[in-house]
Formats: C-alpha cells, sequence, structure tokens
C-alpha cells in the first residue's frame, strides 16, 4: 500500500534524475578542473556510461544506492510498499548492470562503478582514483 495519493507519487517519480545528478557533477567538474575531458551519458557506448573516455575506453559509472540494489539482500527486507513492483524493478537493474559491465569488458573497455552517495562524502578521493586509472590506462595504450 503506497502512502501518497498517486498524483503526490507521480510528481516524485517525475523529479527523480537519469542523468546531471549530483553526485555526477561533483565529479564530472573535479575531473574538468583537473584537465580530463570527456563525454557525458555517451549513447554511442553501450550501457551509456555516465561519463566516458573513449580514446583510453574508460566507461565511468554513478550508480543510486536504492535504484542499483546497494546492499542488495539486506535492504530489500525494508522495501515495505509496492514490493511486487520494486523488487523486480531492481533486481532487473542489477542484472542489467552487470551485463552492461560484461558486454563493455568485451569490447576492450575499463568500467568504474561508484555509489553516488560515497562521491557525493569524497568526490577527490574517487576522482584521484579515476585520475590514477587515467594514466595507467594512458601509460598502456603507448
Amino acid at each position: 500500500m503506497d502512502n501518497l495519493t498517486p498524483e503526490q507519487r507521480k510528481k516524485n517519480m517525475q523529479a527523480i534524475k537519469a542523468s546531471d545528478t549530483k553526485a555526477e557533477i561533483l565529479l564530472a567538474k573535479s575531473l574538468f578542473r583537473k584537465g580530463f575531458r570527456y563525454r557525458k551519458n555517451n549513447k554511442s557506448v553501450f550501457g551509456k556510461p555516465d561519463l566516458t573516455f573513449k580514446k583510453i575506453k574508460l566507461a565511468i559509472f554513478i550508480d543510486g544506492e536504492f535504484w542499483h540494489g546497494k546492499d542488495w539482500e539486506i535492504k530489500k527486507e525494508n522495501i515495505k510498499s509496492n514490493r511486487q513492483y520494486w523488487i523486480p524493478k531492481i533486481e532487473r537493474n542489477i542484472s542489467r548492470d552487470k551485463t552492461v559491465n560484461s558486454e563493455l569488458i568485451k569490447e576492450g573497455w575499463t568500467v568504474m562503478r561508484f555509489w553516488a552517495k560515497e562521491i557525493e562524502k569524497n568526490t577527490e578521493f574517487y576522482s584521484a582514483q579515476i585520475e590514477s586509472k587515467i594514466n595507467e590506462l594512458k601509460t598502456l595504450k603507448n
């Protein structure tokens, strides 16, 4: 049973962003300040990663904890309303994420996935991790 009216639920769901979330913007700006250039939500790359560095084949995903099932086995027990909808939906998202990862790896991409809240808490740490991976991939490419 939903605690919100259909109108309230619709308004809430419409406000959820698929791209340009706070975590994505923080990370992208941090990388841009360091001089890195990337494509955002590149449709030509399988899975439409949040950030791509095409020359070195690096795909970065910033996943929302709820939508992508962080600590899923524990958290799915906390879903109280509309379980028959949310549990299969999030499990499909988790499965899709695995498929996207394996397909990109088969195509020679390096895939990095981060949780949005972790990026919001410590953007510079994750930016440094990506910088390190970029430098490593550039070295391997040459």
